[in-house]
């Protein structure tokens, strides 16, 4: 089943005298149960195509569906309700509420979308503890390592329950054993949980954790690789 497919995209900025072809005619679908990665350097259009993806900017041409939901003609109230409910989001600078607590900010997801409260300890304390958080629910965020926060913001964007987890340079902050144990804590809930990931990044510690590895260049796809999963460390 397919929970992301993007047809014909396209993407140009005007910037001073030349257009930017940040997205420039791609074709890309990601199926249930992926662990992929946009994988290219700064400036390449992973992270144009990644917000494409995710609702976050408009195309000027071509189509995005979102576990089967066209994107087209699509009210802002609409798309911000497949947001909510469809995508889950990591950026690379953890976006955690710091006047929030662990446990709330994760319940804020449950919270305005409407999850009953009875629900709440149930989702949210065994995701804390697979993600190896057991006992930080009523830290705040200045108090947790940047690796401890990225963990949590992991927790808030599987918490609802989406059709894929987007991950824009989920590891860029994080020195090398934090990435390392965050990565293979999103392999474990990929393997386990059946979580769907798209990663954007350009690091390769990231690029060596996916199976699939679909190469951006100058705004178009120029190469789509999918690994045996026994050549993909776990």
């Amino acid at each position: 089943m397919k929970v992301l497919e993007a047809k014909a995209l396209y993407k140009h900025y005007q910037e001073a005298d030349h257009v930017v072809r940040a997205v420039d005619g791609v074709d890309i679908s990601v199926a249930a149960k992926e662990f992929t990665v946009l994988a290219g350097p700064s400036g390449s259009g992973k992270t144009t195509l990644l917000n494409l993806i995710g609702c976050l900017d408009h195309p000027d041409s071509g189509e995005i569906l979102i576990d089967g939901i066209s994107m087209q003609e699509k009210t802002s109230e609409e798309m911000t309700a497949i947001r909510l409910h469809k995508i889950g989001f990591v950026f690379q600078a953890y976006n955690l509420i710091p006047v929030l607590s662990v446990y709330e900010n994760i319940q804020f997801i449950l919270q305005i979308q409407g999850v009953d409260e009875k629900q709440h300890n149930q989702r949210i304390f065994p995701l804390l503890s697979s993600l190896g958080l057991d006992g930080l629910h009523n830290r705040f965020p200045p108090q947790l390592s940047g690796g401890q926060q990225q963990r949590v913001a992991v927790a808030r964007a599987i918490v609802g329950n989406p059709a894929i987890v987007l991950a824009d340079e989920p590891t860029a902050n994080l020195d090398t054993d934090s990435a390392l144990s965050l990565l293979e804590m999103m392999k474990k809930l990929n393997r386990e949980q059946g979580v769907t990931f798209l990663f954007s990044s350009h690091d390769q510690r990231v690029i060596d954790s996916a199976r699939r590895i679909v190469r951006i260049r100058d705004g178009r796809v120029f190469s789509d690789e999918t690994r045996p999963s026994a050549l993909v460390s776990h």
